[in-house]
């Protein structure tokens, strides 16, 4: 069992309270004094997912999705490039949700992830994720023309519905066997304007760079308020949402595979059991292959 540095708690949003991001810090917390600090316990915790992950797999009862939300260059592709480093590519699946497409828009916005959740013993992780449709859709209300939703008497009352159908899905998901972490990269706008400029000026990260961020960039208030609204709806004991800084990518990461691999440990998976006549049979071949040349 991997040793943790991290309290998931301090980090966890309870069910309804009330968060504001500005007053939550976006700096590295004292349980890692440096970034080489971070880089071990990130090995360590790969370590642990690594072996948990085999063990998921090989059950085939259990399953795990991961959430990653954050404003833009909050670090989201990086923590999933090193979160999942060294863990078998089989059981791991990886999805990017942007704008939907011309088909999805016709169908409720939860169909879309249905089609990617992770079968029993895989991994399914969502680079952003069906909390757009209550966070960048509610910043920009325009994209609900295409949707076709029948009327409603007052914007609000569609996010509250929008919550309550997530809340519903995702405790759907936990029935039946599905671990829910959903992790919030919580950046400051000095930190991603930093980002954004090294996209700018630095030939090697030009690709990133996506002009329309810079105007996202300005509604960053209306994001915030989108998020300190979405994050306490949808949270619960069993299908929580985690606030994690990332300011300093290598605390983050750590942080966020340290509460991943504390999750998977808990729910004490092992490998399948076999019969005692299996187990006969088992020795029986083990010793004809012995017995071969």
């Amino acid at each position: 069992m991997a040793k943790h540095n991290f309290e998931a708690k301090k980090f966890r949003v309870k069910e309804g309270e009330s968060i504001k991001l500005s007053k939550i810090s976006t700096k590295a917390g004292n349980e890692l004094v440096k970034k080489a600090d971070g880089i071990e316990a990130l090995r360590e915790d790969n370590t642990s997912l690594q072996e948990a992950q085999g063990r998921l797999f090989a059950g085939g009862q259990r399953s795990l999705l991961v959430i990653l939300q954050g404003m833009d260059a909050s670090g989201k592709d990086g923590t999933v490039s090193h979160v999942i480093n060294g863990v078998n590519p089989q059981g791991v699946r990886i999805y990017s949700f942007r704008a939907p497409n011309t088909e999805e828009v016709q169908h409720h916005f939860l169909w879309r992830p249905m089609r990617f959740l992770p079968s029993r013993g895989m991994i399914s992780i969502f680079n952003r994720s069906y909390y757009e449709e209550v966070m960048v859709v509610r910043v920009h209300p325009e994209f609900l023309g295409p949707q076709n939703l029948p009327p409603f008497k007052k914007p609000m009352d569609l996010w509250k519905q929008r919550y309550e159908e997530i809340r519903v899905f995702e405790q759907t998901l936990v029935n039946s066997g599905t671990s829910v972490l959903k992790f919030y990269l919580h950046v400051s706008r000095e930190v991603q304007k930093t980002r954004l400029l090294e996209r700018l000026t630095q030939p090697e990260k030009r690709w990133k760079f996506n002009e329309r961020d810079l105007e996202e960039r300005k509604l960053w208030e209306k994001y915030e308020e989108a998020i300190e609204d979405a994050l306490p709806a949808t949270s619960s004991k069993s299908t929580p949402w985690y606030i994690i800084p990332a300011d300093d990518k290598w605390y983050a990461r750590a942080a966020v595979a340290d509460i991943i691999a504390g999750h998977l440990e808990s729910l004490d998976l092992q490998y399948p059991k076999v019969s005692p006549e299996d187990e006969a049979k088992f020795a029986l071949l083990a010793k004809q292959l012995q017995e071969q040349e």
